[in-house]
């Protein structure tokens, strides 16, 4: 399945929220599976790395949170 990096504001969300999300995730309705988060405090900024069929999967997975991705990139993993 491919990969997917998105990145969001930080905004309202701390560091504690963001490693909750990242605990394993089922696939969910959209066929997405979250697969790590990064964050940088100083740019306010939080990356998602998600298994997707593509990116409107991942709007959609991102809606539900009431989250809208800044950008959405499909990425290849060298690991």
């Amino acid at each position: 399945m491919p990969k997917f990096l998105d990145v969001h504001p930080m905004k309202g969300f701390d560091e504690e929220t963001l490693r909750k999300w990242t605990l394993p995730a089922p696939v969910d309705e959209f066929g997405v599976k979250p697969e790590n988060m990064f964050y940088n405090k100083e740019e306010d900024r939080f990356f998602c790395l998600l298994d997707a069929p593509n990116k409107e999967a991942i709007e959609k997975h991102h809606a539900r949170f009431g989250l809208k991705c800044e950008w959405i990139t499909e990425v290849v993993t060298t690991a």
